[in-house]
């Protein structure tokens, strides 16, 4: 079966095409990132009218990587949530007017289901039961899979507040470091002291596995307006390893204290936070300590990517879940 997908949830327009959810033909992104950068964040609008001038471009693209045609395609696969709602019309839009030119079935998937079956994507010999980290600039959960359709995941925590990796641009951006903050922060991280600086850790008794990184990234604000009320000189590298490690040690504990509790040995990481190496690292570590199997995708199926959904909606056609061309965005899925 030959997936045409087509990712544009946020800023990066992709397409992809992939055969019977493992073979990847085709994987092309167009990324926005150095026209979001000047704004310090992405713009929905700007990324809106950027993926309505890539979009037709991206899928010719991965269609003559794959040296295909939209004749020898089976069925055409989108994400249609959560995300920017300006964005996901893009997709969702192109992928109908597709599906109704073609006469070919329309797959409707979960944004985080893509980010999920990335990692059994990239290693075939991973298979459900398993816990999957998806943390991202809009996403922080720790989710059960049982299976390969998106009504076998069981989300078991998730934040309450900001995402982690919306909390790394934002740290980002107090420090003067630009966007996006997750490598900046990584990369500086490298020449600081990870211990020099307490910043909190939330953890909530009535639920285990949910994050709150808004406290922490108020810790780090608020440390910083201190240092300059009283004229101090402080240590930028050393508040984002210290950040760093205060985010990257939550992440681990509670993802690892889940698949303890639910008696699963197998763990895997996914989103663009994943690209993280503190936190490949020290999940990496743990997962040894513990005697676990632990999965993290490669760098360039960490960020938005149509691979990812393609796979996702391999699964679904599968199953016969075909969509209606009435289909909508769903910004908040």
């Amino acid at each position: 079966m030959l997936i045409l997908a087509i990712e544009t949830s946020c800023d990066e327009t992709a397409a992809a095409v992939v055969e019977d959810g493992q073979r990847i033909l085709s994987n092309v992104i167009s990324s926005q990132i150095e026209i979001h950068a000047q704004y310090g964040g992405v713009v929905p609008e700007i990324a809106s009218r950027h993926h309505i001038q890539n979009i037709s471009v991206v899928v010719d693209q991965a269609l003559q990587e794959a040296g295909l045609t939209f004749d020898d395609i089976d069925a055409i696969a989108v994400t249609y949530g959560p995300g920017l709602v300006g964005a996901l019309l893009i997709g969702v839009s192109y992928a109908k007017a597709l599906a109704f030119a073609l006469g070919k079935p329309l797959v409707k998937v979960h944004h985080i289901a893509g980010h999920i079956l990335a990692n059994s994507l990239a290693y075939p010999l991973l298979k459900p039961p398993y816990i999957c980290l998806v943390a991202s600039g809009g996403h922080s959960h720790i989710v059960k899979v049982t299976g390969w359709a998106q009504s076998d995941y069981e989300v078991l925590g998730q934040t309450r507040d900001d995402a982690a990796g919306e909390a790394f641009d934002k740290i980002a951006r107090v420090l003067g470091l630009g966007y996006p903050g997750g490598p900046l922060i990584d990369a500086l991280s490298k020449t600081g002291n990870a211990q020099s600086i307490k910043f909190p850790r939330v953890t909530f008794a009535d639920q285990p596995y949910d994050f709150s990184f808004s406290g922490v990234k108020t810790s780090v604000i608020n440390y910083l307006h201190n240092a300059q009320q009283k004229g101090e000189d402080v240590n930028n590298a050393d508040i984002a390893a210290s950040f760093q490690q205060a985010v990257v040690e939550v992440l681990t504990e509670k993802t690892f204290l889940a698949a303890q509790h639910q008696n699963i040995h197998v763990v895997a990481l996914a989103g663009g936070v994943a690209a993280n190496q503190a936190l490949r690292k020290a999940m990496t570590e743990k997962a040894e300590k513990l005697g676990m199997t632990f999965y993290v995708p490669p760098m360039i199926m960490c960020t938005d990517n149509a691979a990812m959904i393609a796979e996702a909606g391999f699964y679904q056609a599968q199953s016969g879940l075909f969509s209606v061309l009435s289909l909508i965005a769903v910004p908040n899925l």
